[in-house]
């Protein structure tokens, strides 16, 4: 019997332990080569398998554990011969009734029928089955919005039988819950609770808050966003100008954009701005690099882009690492106003918030402008109180008359 052991690969320098977070192959079932048997959930993304010989698999470890690197997740019996297939008699009834059907299984790979780990979890929380989901994802893997689309044809069968109850027959009342439940923190939720008790206990955090009148970026959005469209592809939105505003504040200021590692400081010739995005499992911020090179339309095609792996939980350790300057958006939660938390190792992070109409003094007269308040927390053992004050009205300076920023002013 020749058995291959499974282990847990070297993923990335800063990682020692992943999690299990699902298996893909039941327990003895006979699996090809390079067949997906089970996600691993890093402390910054989440990634398959595959399988490095064929055979019959073995689980040994089990879904939720966390396993250190090198430790060992399977075994693979490979003197097991793969299974027969199907009689000829059934093979070619199947063929005469429904050749399709055949001819979808020809194509069918290893992805076909498993979810991404977002889809899982919308499958879990509403009851579905991979039987119940039809994956238009590449190989015919199931995607979020495959599963939302199956929840949302399935939910209306239940109405019927809700609505034929009588009305006038009042449910007997029941006691009020004292019901408590006990879940495991995920690998991402507990990465990102340690990464914040680490910055707010090792730097020295202060915030500075500004506000700033979009007067002009909605207007300049207004005018030319068809036009932009039409040539790009994509929308002008406000964060490319946000960034694009930061990395040119932050050139001209690189303590802000700087880092300390020990006892030295490092400071960077370009800018690699984090977007915080928000994903069913929590929070990542994966940077886009060269913001300072980059055309607007350009960093609006790779935040859309991060976005979507985000929260597909595609994204790979690479798309997650670095990142200099980050800046987050609270205001599509509604927030008017929050200190956001550093992104260690960086120095500061920008928090931008709801946009609200509000009367201001222009001129000598009282207006209503589209008005939003930001924040800055910064790490004061880089950046000085008045650095701090600088880099933010600089930012908003240009904000509010974006030809500066257009013409690079």
């Amino acid at each position: 019997m020749a058995i291959v052991e499974m282990k847990v690969p070297t993923i990335g320098e800063s990682v020692t332990e992943v999690t299990l977070s699902q298996w893909l192959v039941e327990n003895g079932t006979y699996i090809d080569i390079d067949t997906p048997i089970c996600e691993f959930e890093s402390d910054k993304a989440t990634l398959e398998f595959p399988a490095e010989a064929a055979g019959i698999i073995t689980h040994v470890a089990a879904e939720g554990d966390d396993i250190e690197i090198g430790g060992l997740v399977a075994t693979i019996d490979t003197s097991a011969a793969a299974p027969e297939a199907s009689s000829a008699p059934a093979i070619e009834k199947e063929t005469e009734e429904k050749p399709a059907v055949k001819k979808e299984t020809q194509t069918a790979t290893h992805a076909t029928g498993h979810p991404s780990p977002s889809a899982a979890k919308v499958m879990r929380e509403n009851d579905l089955t991979s039987d119940q989901v039809k994956g238009t994802g590449k190989d015919g893997r199931i995607t979020k919005q495959d599963a939302v689309d199956a929840t949302n044809k399935t939910a209306p069968s239940s109405a019927p039988s809700k609505a034929s109850e009588p009305m006038n027959v009042a449910a007997p009342q029941e006691a009020f819950s004292r019901n408590s439940r006990r879940e495991k923190m995920s690998r991402m939720r507990r990465t990102i609770a340690s990464r914040l008790v680490d910055a707010k206990n090792n730097t020295a955090m202060l915030t500075t808050f500004n506000e700033v009148d979009l007067t002009n970026i909605m207007a300049l959005r207004k005018k030319y966003q068809e036009q932009f469209v039409e040539k790009y592809g994509i929308k002008l939105g406000f964060m490319s100008l946000f960034a694009k505003a930061c990395a040119k504040v932050l050139m001209e200021m690189p303590q802000v954009n700087a880092q300390i590692d020990e006892k030295e400081v490092i400071y960077h010739d370009f800018v690699d701005i984090s977007i915080a995005i928000s994903t069913d499992t929590g929070l990542v911020v994966p940077p886009v690099h060269n913001v300072e090179s980059l055309h607007f339309a350009d960093i609006e095609k790779q935040i859309k882009q991060l976005a979507i792996k985000a929260r597909e939980g595609t994204l790979t350790l690479d798309e997650m690492r670095g990142g200099t300057f980050t800046i987050t958006n609270g205001g599509i939660f509604g927030s008017m106003m929050s200190t956001p938390i550093l992104n260690r190792p960086q120095s500061a992070i920008l928090g931008m918030h709801t946009i609200k109409n509000r009367p201001i003094a222009v001129n000598g007269e009282v207006q209503i402008r589209p008005m939003m308040y930001l924040a800055l927390s910064y790490d004061h053992r880089v950046i000085d109180g008045s650095s701090s004050v600088t880099f933010l009205v600089k930012v908003i300076k240009l904000l509010e008359d974006p030809t500066t920023l257009l013409l690079d002013l």
